[in-house]
């Protein structure tokens, strides 16, 4: 009897752990994130750099370590603020299910096996690791509270898994992985300010400034839109032959541009509303466009 209850506490045990993991590295994001990575290695590698499963794992690997010691070290630091808030209260740390030490001790492992991780692809696939966690963790974090400008340097390492998957198969950062870089930058904006707009009064009780304008107004919708426009642009840029050796063809820039539309319309019709219902629908919105965008993207090299 004594063994059966032990088993069993043992498997709860277990599975808090676990899941206290996945929330302190907040796993759904990570992956995502990693999803990204990928996309950028299988973009990047040819013949003069050849495919290898290894690194492709190895990059998975790391850079889910990465991702999740930025998210660590940001709930540590945010802790009585995650407190206040719906969305957040029940992280492991706020809600006292897991301490600081505990939380500083897996921030730091992650950070140390990523980044040896990253550095045995190459020196860069490292530096630009070490790039997003800093930034993340030293300038992100700590502006939510001071400024809405906040967000644009939040969209700088949030740029980075994309292009970063190009510098791992390469080596090098060039225009290419720019163009990369500057999709996913430009995307940050219209998805985020979604999000803030949608959980307004959750962020506004952390003290939180996500918006540009602070307010739920038409500023800040019209700034969704133009944002959302550059992003069309950026996405279509690689078919016109100024990008080096990434390209997608005629046929990929017509999809990428209809999905581009979609979320256009979508970026109008939460100008038009401006409630939290539009807005979580451009969010959601936003996620598939990314995520379709990358797909399009690496089809087309494999199919042309």
């Amino acid at each position: 009897m004594k063994t059966a209850l032990s088993t069993t506490e043992n498997t709860i045990s277990f599975k808090s752990i676990f899941t206290d993991f996945k929330e302190i590295t907040k796993a759904r994001l990570a992956v995502s994130v990693v999803f990204s990575s990928i996309a950028g290695y299988l973009l990047g590698f040819d013949a003069n750099h050849p495919f290898d499963y290894k690194v492709l794992i190895m990059l998975a690997v790391g850079g889910y370590c990465m991702v999740g010691a930025s998210n660590a070290y940001n709930q540590i630091i945010e802790k009585d603020l995650d407190v206040l808030m719906d969305r957040t209260k029940n992280r492991p740390v706020p809600a006292g299910r897991m301490t600081v030490t505990t939380a500083f001790v897996i921030a730091i492992v992650l950070t140390l096996i990523g980044l040896g991780i990253l550095y045995s692809i190459n020196p860069k696939t490292a530096m630009f690791g070490a790039v997003s966690i800093f930034l993340y963790t030293s300038i992100y974090t700590p502006l939510k509270t001071v400024t809405p400008l906040a967000v644009f340097v939040g969209a700088i390492p949030g740029a980075i898994p994309f292009m970063l998957g190009w510098v791992a198969a390469t080596g090098d950062f060039g225009i290419e992985a720019g163009t990369l870089f500057m999709v996913q930058f430009f995307w940050q904006f219209p998805h985020f300010w979604a999000i803030g707009w949608f959980l307004f009064e959750d962020y506004e009780k952390g003290g939180f400034f996500m918006l540009p304008t602070g307010k739920r107004d038409k500023s800040t919708a019209l700034q969704v839109i133009l944002y959302t426009i550059w992003l069309v642009i950026a996405s279509v840029f690689p078919a016109f032959g100024y990008t080096g050796q990434l390209y997608i063809t005629p046929i990929s820039a017509v999809i990428v541009f209809l999905l581009g539309m979609w979320m256009l319309f979508y970026a109008f019709r939460l100008y038009k509303l401006r409630d939290a219902k539009a807005a979580r629908t451009l969010m959601l919105v936003s996620v598939s466009y990314i995520t379709l965008l990358q797909i399009v993207y690496v089809l087309d090299k494999f199919l042309r």
